[in-house]
């Protein structure tokens, strides 16, 4: 007989949280291409954290969960699922099929904040639907998940328009917010630069949000997959920051060795 059969289990722990709270700088990479044997294999690539993306990608939310499984492989990777809307059942979705760190996008305004973070939180904090038997729980293994499991869930807001940045100390601080993420293709087209992310205003519009994200305390996260750019948002102070995204490895890769036979 196993010996493991019937154990009572306790709730996983957040690698990427414990991180943030701990304030050492994280790298990551972004998850776009559907199938386990993507995740798997960044999993193992030795970044922090992975964005799987479910915003703009064919990912659906039955799709981040082989995903979620196979980033499992590697414990200390931070696994951050984007719903595709600050919406109440896709967040319920995700959180109950066992994502730990949510990235929401276009987050406008501190009540839209709080509105995430009431899906994030079971009732009387929160709104999020109750369930006994999903995996985030393993199934029942978990008997105290559902009064455990804020302390390990994590959520970040994408400010990721010239509106939202104008606010961003309002949303930062909303309470149950673990950190902001400057999304800078939206934050460009909506400045009036589409496409244009290293315009000198957008630059100085996203080097603000880091020092005023520092000023109140919050972790900020950017996207940058240039590399000079990516070291210059970290040497200002991001907390975590992604720099390459599957698709694009893929297709430049592809295209570099093509031409290395022109």
């Amino acid at each position: 007989m196993c010996s493991q059969q019937g154990a009572i289990m306790k709730i996983l722990r957040n690698s990427f949280k414990e991180r943030l709270i701990s304030g050492r700088h994280q790298l990551g990479l972004w998850n776009a291409i559907p199938g386990p044997v993507v995740s798997e294999l960044l999993a193992h690539t030795g970044f922090d954290w992975i964005v799987v993306d479910t915003e703009h990608s064919p990912i659906e939310v039955s799709g981040a969960l082989p995903a979620l499984q196979a980033l499992a492989t590697v414990p200390d990777v931070g696994a951050v699922v984007r719903p595709a809307a600050n919406d109440v059942v896709l967040i319920k979705r995700h959180l109950d099929q066992g994502a730990q760190t949510l990235l929401i996008p276009q987050v406008q305004s501190a009540e839209e904040a709080s509105a995430a973070v009431s899906a994030m939180r079971y009732p009387p904090r929160g709104g999020r639907g109750v369930a006994g038997l999903h995996r985030a729980s393993l199934y029942g293994a978990i008997p105290d998940y559902i009064t455990a499991a804020e302390a390990e869930l994590c959520l970040i807001v994408q400010i990721e328009t010239a509106t939202a940045l104008d606010r961003l100390e309002a949303i930062a601080t909303v309470e149950g917010v673990d950190g902001i993420f400057i999304g800078p293709s939206d934050l460009s087209a909506s400045m009036g630069y589409p496409g244009e992310l290293d315009h000198p205003e957008v630059r100085s519009a996203i080097d603000g949000a880091i020092d005023r994200a520092k000023a109140v305390g919050v972790p900020i996260g950017i996207l940058a997959t240039g590399q000079d750019t990516a070291a210059a948002h970290i040497a200002r102070g991001t907390s975590f920051t992604a720099v390459g995204l599957d698709v694009g490895i893929l297709a430049n890769g592809a295209r570099a060795l093509r031409a290395a036979f022109n």
